[in-house]
């Protein structure tokens, strides 16, 4: 039987989110797992005479091929995506893991000159209309540690969210973050302190994240200093780290640990680049639905009363001119069930345990929001 959600979701992303229109190409990547819902987003780009153009993923294929990229298949590669990234003007890309571990075995080395490769195509799908989204699958479902029914129900409905009604409650912060100077994170393991001075406020209402729910800036790049100890399990490059600890002087990561993972494949990640020692963003999430970790950072860096930090390449909109090949969405949850803490600017509150206290921003607490 249909769900008749995924048809609005699918009109919704297509209407909404990237606005297609007739003749455009819009590319369309995710799993065969996600057939429901790519059939349905196939309907609505037919109906307003788009052109849908479509690419199937699987993990284990791209093991196999990951396990075997040679420089040359490697350029290859590149090549391939940045013809299908030119063609489109419009992209949609849907996640639906099974394994975070599936590239587990995959050399590093063959997985950073692959992000550093893929950089490129990055740069030109940002620079076009484009949306991401999760489907559910059984695997994170077990992350998330719900039914496959009720977490195919609850991945459905948060992506309806009045994306609208968000978008309006966020005015008043866009306002306040660009008028504000020093800002300073503490919560328990965590005592961070940066500059967003001049860079520009991005509120983030269901245009290119789905679910969507987080306003972005980013940290004056030389500005950041402290330690932030993240409390949301991350995946990364085929491993899974939980609790990171990052120590900043001057801007750069000088010290970086976790409890779980791998820990010289962590500092590797850091290693990269020169850029991905440096953060490229500082955002808050605001989604009431997202309330505790599911395992998939499309979901975790929207988590109402969290922020997320992020080593790594900054956004064209809110540049710090941070340039790098990753860029790790790293969760800090602030509410009281995850220890709580306080955000100031200026060295005002303005965030306590995952709640505004500022009259002007009680709008964009859960409950004004659902």
């Amino acid at each position: 039987m249909k769900d008749p959600r995924l048809q609005k979701l699918a009109s919704s992303l297509v209407n909404y989110s990237i606005t297609a229109k007739k003749g455009e190409v819009v590319f369309i990547q995710g799993p065969i797992d996600a057939k429901p819902l790519m059939l349905e987003l196939v309907k609505e780009i037919n109906k307003i005479g788009a052109v849908p153009r479509i690419s199937i993923t699987d993990p284990d294929i791209t093991r196999l091929t990951m396990l075997e990229m040679d420089e040359k298949r490697l350029e290859k590669t590149k090549e391939w995506a940045i013809g299908v990234y030119e063609d489109a003007d419009c992209s949609i890309r849907i996640g639906a893991s099974n394994n975070d571990y599936s590239i587990v075995d995959v050399p590093q080395e063959t997985l950073m000159n692959f992000s550093k490769s893929m950089r490129s195509v990055s740069n030109i799908m940002l620079k076009k209309k484009w949306v991401i989204l999760i489907y559910p699958t059984p695997a994170q479902a077990q992350k998330a540690k719900m039914s496959n029914e009720d977490f195919y129900d609850y991945v459905v409905d948060v992506s309806g969210v009045d994306y609208s009604r968000m978008n309006d409650a966020f005015i008043p912060l866009k306002e306040l973050m660009e008028k504000t100077d020093k800002v300073r994170i503490v919560s328990p393991g965590t005592d961070l302190s940066f500059r967003i001075k001049g860079i520009s406020a991005i509120p983030c209402a269901g245009e290119f994240n789905i679910p969507d729910g987080e306003i972005f800036t980013a940290p004056i790049k030389d500005s950041v200093n402290g330690i932030i100890q993240y409390n949301t399990p991350s995946p990364q490059r085929g491993d899974v780290y939980s609790n990171i600890k990052l120590t900043f002087k001057d801007g750069k990561i000088i010290e970086a640990s976790s409890e779980s993972g791998d820990q010289e494949k962590l500092n590797k990640i850091f290693d990269t680049d020169e850029g991905a020692r440096y953060v490229g963003e500082f955002a808050i999430g605001v989604n009431p639905l997202v309330t505790k970790p599911m395992g998939n950072i499309l979901f975790d860096e929207k988590i109402a009363g969290s922020i997320h930090f992020t080593p790594g390449m900054c956004y064209e909109e809110a540049s710090n001119g941070n340039v790098s090949a990753i860029h790790w969405d790293l969760v800090l949850i602030q509410t009281p069930e995850y220890g709580g803490g306080e955000i100031y600017f200026d060295d005002i509150l303005i965030r306590k345990d995952g709640r505004f206290v500022i009259e002007g921003l009680f709008g964009l607490n859960p409950e004004n929001l659902l």
